[in-house]
């Protein structure tokens, strides 16, 4: 087989895998869309808070310990002791479920029925609090996150090429935990939006605040529910992104990658969620493997949103949205 084939192999595998890591950040923002209409420019940070959130707790950090130390001219920054991963990403979950209630409790419980527009900008003005909050909580330094995923490369998959091809693919074992832990993901957000009481209101309060209220339907419950599994999806990737690149404040800007995803698989599908992650990871990699070269390099760093407008002109419901027909 030719080199330059098995090299574009490689490369296609290693597409997929960074697809599956667009894709998690994406489910987040397919979830709050669905259940409220709100485009959660937050999502991204609440990852990156999440992430900071696990990585303090389990290093027994004390919170606020940069404001504390500066009032009170102490110097405390440790309670002296760790925290296990499974524990520290359980009480990291709460964290995100109380963020949920202040969230819906503060903000958005009382722009019921407000314009799309007024909904965003306040997303933005959510997702700046939290990045400073999240600085002045546990500090802006890069942290290291080891909650025991497996990395380095896949010795079996490695061992399997070489003999196939005469070259070894180097596949991370991080990507495949990631591939496995999104393929969940996905089968049971699927199930729960499907056949459930609070998925079936959940699509309710998105369609129509009001209606939903005139049924019984609690927006309370349900944004908190929502905003509480968007926290849990952004816990997942911040684990993933943060074991995978260090925990530092970069981190919130994955949710740029995430917008061209949202375009291609449509706002409200969450299968396509990671088709649109799936076809963004192996485009952008191949297309900087096949003609990168050929422009100069670096072709990653726009590919996508390229991809997305041409989505944008000619399917703008993206592949699994919902057409939406309105009467004027």
């Amino acid at each position: 087989m030719p080199e330059q084939l098995v090299f574009a192999m490689e490369v296609f595998l290693n597409g997929l895998m960074a697809g599956v890591l667009y894709a998690l950040v994406a489910l987040g923002f397919v979830l709050i869309y669905k259940a409220s209409g709100i485009f959660n420019y937050a999502q991204g940070v609440m990852a990156l808070f999440a992430a900071l959130t696990l990585v303090g707790i389990m290093e027994g950090q004390v919170p606020f310990s940069h404001l504390i130390n500066a009032i009170f001219g102490t110097e405390i920054h440790h309670f002296g002791w760790h925290v296990p991963a499974l524990l520290a990403i359980l009480l990291t979950m709460l964290v995100m479920i109380g963020l949920a209630w202040l969230v819906n409790h503060f903000v958005f419980r009382h722009l019921v029925n407000q314009e799309p527009i007024i909904l965003f900008m306040a997303t933005i003005g959510l997702a700046y609090f939290l990045e400073g909050v999240g600085d002045i909580m546990w500090g802006a330094d890069i942290k290291k996150l080891d909650v025991g995923l497996p990395q380095g490369i896949n010795e079996v998959i490695d061992e399997v090429t070489y003999g196939i091809f005469d070259y070894g693919f180097f596949i991370d074992n991080l990507d495949i935990v990631a591939t496995v832990i999104a393929a969940l993901l996905v089968v049971a957000l699927i199930i729960f939006a499907q056949y459930t009481k609070q998925g079936r209101a959940m699509r309710a309060v998105a369609d129509d605040h009001q209606a939903a209220l005139s049924v019984g339907i609690s927006l309370n419950y349900i944004w908190v529910m929502v905003w509480s599994l968007a926290g849990f999806v952004a816990l997942v990737a911040g684990i993933v992104w943060g074991t995978k690149s260090g925990v530092q404040f970069s981190l919130s800007l994955i949710a740029l990658k995430a917008l061209p995803v949202l375009m291609l698989g449509g706002f409200t599908s969450i299968p396509g969620a990671i088709v649109g992650g799936l076809i963004i990871g192996v485009g952008e990699k191949l297309f900087e493997f096949a003609v990168g070269p050929m422009i100069g390099g670096a072709t990653e760093n726009w590919f996508a949103y390229v991809l997305a407008l041409l989505f944008l002109v000619f399917r703008p419901q993206g592949l699994f949205g919902e057409k939406i027909i309105e009467r004027v």
